[in-house]
């Protein structure tokens, strides 16, 4: 197992906790997508990116197709891409990763919850030692596929050594540089790889400990934060259970 291989599995369980929610957050990123680069996936690495994720959370075609459609709209809303960062209780550091058409509403969501907690909203970036940002890229693995040389190959193209293999799903992920999101799925494409699902991730490097009461309390405030539709994903430097 690669070295996130746990704290990946453990936020994916979170992130996607409910069904509804998971849509009404995937719709959002095609909505951003769609805007970008149009509502063509084959003129739209991105957009074909989420539509495979979309298809890994068993989203019906008709709901992918209604989010393109609606992203297209004069009346549509425009999302943007926030984060929220500061301390929680104990001292855990907590990123929020957000897409909101209202940051004023979203800042005050947030920061109700900080407060709840006794944590401390900070600004933006001030915890972004603890982090680091990457791509991520899961997909099926082929029976012939050598991963040891693909991986060489996407070493130029700054992606890590280390990669997670879900035995269960048969899938592979795999963590590269995301300035080179674009770069690493259009080599797996290229490859003969289907339904490449990409996102980005922060991957807490200074995991600390907590005791099972704080790590009840922290679990409490994360899925407080992930009650809002706005909210992505909530990160922390707390330790996985049971490492």
């Amino acid at each position: 197992m690669g070295r996130a291989f746990e704290y990946r599995k453990a936020a994916k369980l979170k992130r996607w906790g409910h069904m509804a929610k998971t849509f009404t957050k995937l719709g959002k990123q095609i909505a951003i997508a769609v805007k970008a680069g149009g509502p063509e996936p084959e003129n739209n690495p991105t957009l074909r990116s989420i539509i495979a994720t979309c298809k890994r959370e068993n989203m019906p075609k008709d709901n992918i197709e209604r989010a393109i459609k609606n992203a297209m709209g004069k009346d549509q809303s425009e999302y943007k891409n926030m984060t929220y960062e500061g301390y929680g209780p104990h001292g855990i550091a907590v990123f929020v990763d957000t897409l909101t058409d209202n940051p004023t509403r979203t800042v005050a969501d947030v920061r109700s919850v900080f407060n709840k907690f006794s944590g401390t909203l900070g600004t933006m970036g001030s915890l972004a030692y603890l982090f680091d940002h990457k791509c991520v890229f899961t997909f099926k693995k082929p029976a012939t596929v050598d991963m040891d040389e693909l991986i060489l190959d996407l070493i130029d193209f700054g992606v890590e050594e280390d990669y997670d293999m879900d035995e269960e799903e048969g899938t592979i992920t795999i963590y590269g540089d995301p300035k080179s999101y674009g770069a690493i799925q259009k080599h797996l494409e290229e490859q003969g790889f289907e339904d490449v699902g990409g996102e980005f991730t922060y991957i807490p490097n200074d995991l600390k400990d907590v005791s099972a009461e704080e790590r009840e309390t922290l679990n409490k405030m994360v899925e407080k934060l992930e009650e809002f539709d706005d909210v992505q994903t909530v990160y922390t430097n707390m330790k996985p259970e049971g490492e």
